[in-house]
């Protein structure tokens, strides 16, 4: 029997994350969404699809029939929705970043612990080949250990209006806490320690909004790293590099390889360049999560990893002069 995952929201970027995966992996089984506007649920339901609809995000979590809850909402009620889900004993797989601060985000996986289930960060790029095959590099010791590092996720921007929901700070807006938590996940997972943020320079949106950023991050085995993010970019910008004791690995696209992608590892004097020609990350992401819940196979991803990240984040901000984003009252009740 398929996965039956709910889905709470209409949000623009379910299709490609769930919807469409969900058609070509028979494992997973879109079964209901949920919006706070039932004539909206209803008709996104009937487009796409889907067996039921809700137009109250609890009802989704009392369905019976719902293993799995995808939670796409806003930042800012990520954890508030996540750890209700986990309460009503489902599994959640929650958009990155995984919450509005690291604070949240140890509420959420003390949620997931309390509950026994499953918590799971959406970073579907770590699901992919190219992913895997940085990963596989790395632990093969041929590049050896990771000495200088770089990250870049920047896109055009000029059809998102100031009033998107990732530049307004109640909903846990900015472009570190969008693009930036791509690069930080990826830095992170590469050295396989966690940072500290030796400098941060914002662009502002507004006095509490960063629309690029760009950071340097320190790593305690002697690693330096630097990111950049941007929502207002010329065009697309996104590549990673890594440069070690004995060789250097480049990636020209590592969070969206289905749009091509190529991984050129030199050491030895030797190049080597792989080119992958795979489906969406977010098809690896749907079969991970089957593997997940039916097989117990291992989250790549998990809650406690999200915490570091968003540490991390936190503290991006604060080096940056900015606070990081707030947490929700509805949070804090749902924990008294």
């Amino acid at each position: 029997m398929p996965v039956r995952v709910g889905i709470l929201g209409c949000a623009q970027i379910v299709k490609a994350v769930l919807i469409d995966p969900a058609r070509v992996t028979p494992e997973i089984a879109v079964a209901a969404v949920a919006s706070r506007d039932a004539g909206r649920a209803g008709a996104y339901a009937a487009e796409h699809g889907i067996p039921r609809s809700y137009g109250d995000y609890q009802a989704l979590l009392d369905d019976p029939q719902v293993e799995v809850v995808y939670n796409p909402l806003p930042n800012s009620l990520h954890a508030e929705w996540t750890i209700r889900a986990l309460k009503a004993g489902k599994a959640v797989l929650c958009e990155k970043p995984l919450a509005s601060n690291a604070e949240e985000a140890r509420r959420m996986v003390d949620a997931a612990d309390a509950a026994g289930l499953p918590l799971i960060e959406a970073f579907h790029y770590r699901y992919h080949p190219v992913a895997q095959l940085i990963g596989e590099t790395l632990r093969s010791g041929v590049l050896g250990r990771p000495r200088k590092l770089a990250a870049r996720l920047k896109i055009r921007g000029e059809q998102m209006t100031p009033d998107n929901i990732r530049f307004q700070p109640e909903l846990g807006g900015g472009s570190t806490m969008d693009l930036g938590a791509y690069c930080i996940n990826l830095l992170r997972m590469c050295v396989g320690e966690e940072p500290t943020v030796t400098a941060a320079t914002p662009t502002l949106l507004s006095s509490e909004i960063d629309i690029a950023m760009h950071a340097g991050l320190a790593f305690p085995g002697g690693a330096v790293a630097e990111f950049e993010c941007s929502h207002r970019a010329e065009r697309l910008e996104t590549w990673f590099t890594l440069e070690g004791e004995r060789g250097t690995l480049r990636c020209d696209n590592p969070f969206l390889p289905q749009r091509g992608v190529t991984v050129t590892v030199e050491a030895g004097g030797e190049a080597r360049t792989t080119r992958f020609d795979e489906p969406a990350t977010y098809v690896f992401q749907a079969r991970a999560l089957a593997r997940i819940i039916r097989e117990r196979g291992p989250i790549l991803t998990p809650g406690a990893d999200g915490i570091a990240n968003m540490a991390v984040i936190d503290a991006v901000y604060r080096e940056a002069g900015l606070a990081p984003r707030l947490t929700g009252r509805a949070v804090r009740e749902l924990q008294t």
